[in-house]
């Protein structure tokens, strides 16, 4: 049997995480006829389909797709040595691009920033704010290294792990006549008029289906992915939000804004950090989310303090390196 070179290796990856040999040959700056002969390579020499081709596109075989799961692997081992022998340099520096929901950037970029930058000012950052769809989007097509996004349905090209969960907080007006902090059940807050997010963003379905198991009277509704215009819109309005505790906590103590954590039962969002599975994180990545887990951390430990532990539990705490690819 023939060696599978590195690069038709590649080639599989980029057509079963694209689903098409045109845009794995986008991917990979080549052609589509050389995408295709990589392909056909590595099929003759494992003397096995790999790939089935249709109309609608491209779908890996089962041995296709265990296939593709072990190259994700034996690639991530050769990133994982790149990096370790980057280390004896013993100096920090490169290119890190990250996406971030306005969940996180919010409340807990700032100080993440600041601590990161101050001990690794050789690292170039840049920085994209979005929603989990666009995010997922750049991801999956490597125009970011890692995103952090609320969690969903796994898939193909990505590995996740997650960061943190977190509780849902009801976010209205003065005109409510809400109590700051006290918790509070959505059934006994209607008539409601809400907005949440479009329906690319995952937490929309989560958020309509408490508002239907769990009673809660909503008569108008404003779909909208502007968390500043949000915010604004609420506090000036008798609209509400219902929004994570890491975008909320710049609210306590200030008269703008009512938060109440929402019980009986509360309602959980998690977030997860997502990277393209053929890459295993830099470095500089893996730094930078240590500062974001540590301040985020903070945070839960501020809201810990600020409501009843019956309602707000202590927070469960991931246990490191804990990873799953699609």
């Amino acid at each position: 049997m023939a060696a599978v070179a590195l690069r038709q290796i590649r080639a599989v990856i980029a057509v079963c995480e694209e689903g098409s040999f045109t845009r794995a040959a986008i991917r990979e700056n080549a052609t589509q006829s050389g995408i295709s002969q990589h392909v056909a390579a590595v099929e003759h020499s494992l003397g096995v389909k790999l790939f089935e081709r249709s109309a609608s596109g491209v779908k890996p075989t089962p041995a296709g797709l265990r296939y593709y799961r072990r190259c994700v692997e034996a690639i991530g081992q050769i990133d994982n040595a790149h990096e370790e022998v980057r280390g004896f340099a013993g100096r920090v520096s490169g290119d890190l691009r990250i996406g971030l929901i306005p969940t996180v950037t919010r409340a807990a970029l700032a100080p993440t920033l600041e601590r990161f930058k101050e001990r690794y000012p050789d690292v170039r950052l840049h920085i994209v704010e979005g929603y989990s769809g666009l995010l997922t989007d750049m991801v999956l097509a490597g125009d970011i290294d890692f995103a952090v996004v609320p969690t969903t349905e796994r898939r193909v090209g990505l590995r996740s792990r997650l960061l943190v969960r977190d509780r849902e907080m009801l976010v209205s007006g003065r005109q409510r006549g809400l109590t700051p902090l006290q918790p509070v059940r959505l059934k006994d807050c209607g008539p409601l008029k809400v907005i949440v997010p479009s329906r690319s963003n995952v937490r929309r379905r989560n958020i309509e289906v408490y508002f239907e198991t769990h009673g809660a009277e909503v008569i108008d509704m404003i779909e909208m992915d502007a968390m500043i215009g949000t915010l604004e819109f609420v506090a000036r309005t008798d609209w509400v939000a219902i929004l994570s505790g890491l975008i909320c906590i710049k609210d306590i103590g200030t008269s703008e804004r009512t938060i109440n954590p929402i019980y009986d039962p509360p309602l959980i969002a998690e977030f997860v950090v997502i990277s393209p599975a053929r890459r295993t994180l830099s470095n500089p990545a893996r730094l930078f989310l240590e500062y974001l887990e540590t301040e985020i951390g903070r945070i839960q430990d501020v809201w810990a303090k600020t409501i009843p532990p019956v309602v707000y539990p202590v927070r469960n705490r991931r246990p490191r390196g804990a990873v799953s690819a699609g």
